[in-house]
């Protein structure tokens, strides 16, 4: 059967959950849309949900007091925003802003705290989801620090790619540059060399990978890193 957009399971996580789980959790999904640059958190705030995007992208951003930002991690329908809500924070240092619009479901807090405190499958999978999330944190913090804004803007076009359908993403040049943390004329140029090479087309926000095997191929070794880990952690459908 061919899956719709406002299907959740088009979510990997509540695609992956067991029949049980599925069945408890299904009629308390609510579903939202996500608009771009929506704030769904921000740093130190009380989390009322988690939410699991389907067709939409979120960026997890650690901002400085100066108002300056970057990006630490993506999240798209592989996984969930707000993993403080089961990890017992409740709140966390960064902020959630949609990158590019799209739709999603949310679970209130108190259902996922349920979920996650019967210590069964849900919890499993939520561990593993989380371990893949601070591997994609810790790779980010490094390639930000050792590789070329060439190689970061590739790294991040390529996970992005991952979390959506098609080759095209909506994004203008200031989003970028915040979520990499660095100045526009950089992006402009990194993006300029990847057009010159025939990577992409760049056009009024709109950007359309024309070979993603050569983007994989100028990228550093961050993005394979961060997509082996995701792979082994969250395979399609989880087998406890």
């Amino acid at each position: 059967m061919r899956l719709t957009n406002d299907d959740p399971k088009l979510n990997q996580l509540l695609a992956s959950l067991p029949g049980p789980e599925w069945s408890r959790w299904k009629s308390q999904l609510e579903w939202v849309k996500l608009e771009l640059g929506q704030v769904l958190y921000e740093s130190g705030g009380t989390q009322s949900h988690v939410y699991f995007p389907t067709t939409a992208i979120v960026s997890l951003l650690y901002v400085l007091e100066n108002g300056a930002s970057a990006e630490i991690a993506v999240v798209g329908r592989e996984g969930l925003v707000g993993v403080s809500l089961f990890m017992g924070g409740h709140s966390t240092t960064n902020r959630a802003v949609v990158q590019s619009a799209g739709e999603g479901y949310r679970l209130s807090a108190s259902s996922m705290q349920t979920e996650f405190n019967r210590a069964g499958p849900v919890l499993h999978l939520l561990l593993r989801y989380t371990q893949a999330l601070i591997t994609q944190m810790s790779q980010t913090a490094v390639c930000n620090r050792h590789h070329s804004l060439d190689q970061q803007l590739c790294r991040w076009l390529l996970l992005s790619l991952d979390r959506l359908d098609g080759n095209e993403l909506v994004m203008t040049q200031e989003l970028i540059s915040n979520m990499l943390g660095v100045r526009r004329e950089g992006v402009t140029e990194a993006a300029l060399n990847l057009q010159r090479a025939g990577l992409i087309s760049y056009a009024r926000g709109h950007i359309k990978v024309l070979d993603r095997a050569g983007l994989e191929r100028r990228t550093c070794e961050c993005y394979a890193v961060v997509k082996s880990e995701y792979d082994r952690l969250l395979p399609a459908h989880l087998i406890y």
